[in-house]
């Protein structure tokens, strides 16, 4: 079984992006999808695997209850 975490693309630098999980911030790496400071996106093992849209990501964290 997977895990994968939606996050906030705070800042861009080369591949690597800063990512915001409900005010924990780590280094992801994105050089698997096209996204820009201000995008969400799915993490899996450090790796950005999917840019989401604010409103799926809002149904998720309501679900997890991280609103």
């Amino acid at each position: 079984m997977c895990l994968a975490i939606p996050g906030k693309i705070l800042k861009i630098k080369g591949q690597i992006a800063e990512v915001d999980f409900n005010g924990i911030r780590k280094d992801i790496n994105i050089v698997m999808v096209d996204v820009e400071a201000g995008d969400f996106v799915m993490v899996h093992a450090g790796f950005a695997i999917e840019k989401m849209e604010p409103e799926v990501v809002a149904d998720i964290q309501g679900y997890l209850g991280n609103k």
